[in-house]
């Protein structure tokens, strides 16, 4: 049996039994310590107890929907969130991108895909990802690229693994434009699958986070056309 140090703690949320236990057995053979809880109800339960490096969480649940799920979880926490759908149409992975989801699985996938993408998304939590700690300063924001913290004005962020990166990628090219592709490029540690309207959700998050007035951002900026800007200047935060 192949396994990561430390091992992986995941919950699955998913209502088919079938599935949920072939997935089970795989990801255990593989190293991955398997919590299943089978509606949405459980699921959010076992959630906001903790403990979990990751949660892959199916779309369509009983109870309360995959959705109400991963917003009702961001609320507290900031577990990479692995969303699993047999709807492929880019609209449904735009909503689940908005309501916190991390990366996005489309049915029916490989177990070694889900594997990797697991892999990938609890490295990149760890800060495993990096070549080794270094702190980046854009103006009032710090981000300490080995434990994968990020503040403002000495002011915590609350960020998800791969807004982090988001958010180093531009740091590390600030006052550089950056379009939808290479920002796809260039984040791609998630092994998600990419399209050019996550990368927008995704900026908008941030912009929540980062921004004072996100409709008027002066840190994180458009530029009309072209991609988008972490801002080199001084801005207060």
């Amino acid at each position: 049996m192949d396994t990561l140090e430390p091992p992986i703690r995941a919950l699955l949320v998913e209502d088919d039994e079938r599935l949920a236990r072939f997935t089970r057995e795989y990801l255990e053979e593989h190293g991955v310590s398997i919590t299943h809880a089978a509606d949405g109800e459980a699921g959010l339960r076992e959630g906001r107890r903790g403990g979990h490096d990751v949660i892959i969480l199916d779309l369509l649940l009983p109870r309360r929907s995959g959705l109400e799920v991963c917003q009702a979880l961001r609320e507290g926490s900031d577990v990479p969130v692995l969303m699993v759908t047999a709807r492929a149409e880019e609209a449904d992975r735009v909503l689940g991108l908005e309501m916190g989801a991390d990366d996005y699985l489309i049915k029916p996938f490989s177990s070694r895909e889900l594997l990797a993408r697991i892999r990938a998304m609890v490295r990149r939590a760890r800060g495993q990802v990096t070549s080794g700690p270094r702190v980046l300063r854009v103006g009032p924001l710090v981000l300490h690229t080995g434990s994968l913290r990020a503040t403002l004005g000495g002011r915590e962020l609350t960020l998800t693994a791969y807004e982090f990166t988001l958010l180093r990628v531009l740091a590390e090219r600030r006052g550089r434009v950056l379009t939808r592709e290479q920002l796809l490029d260039l984040a791609k540690g998630a092994a998600e699958e990419a399209f050019d309207r996550s990368i927008d959700v995704r900026i908008s998050r941030l912009r929540q986070k980062l921004e004072a007035d996100p409709k008027r951002p002066r840190l994180l900026k458009t530029v009309r056309g072209a991609g988008y800007v972490l801002a080199d200047d001084e801005v207060d935060p």
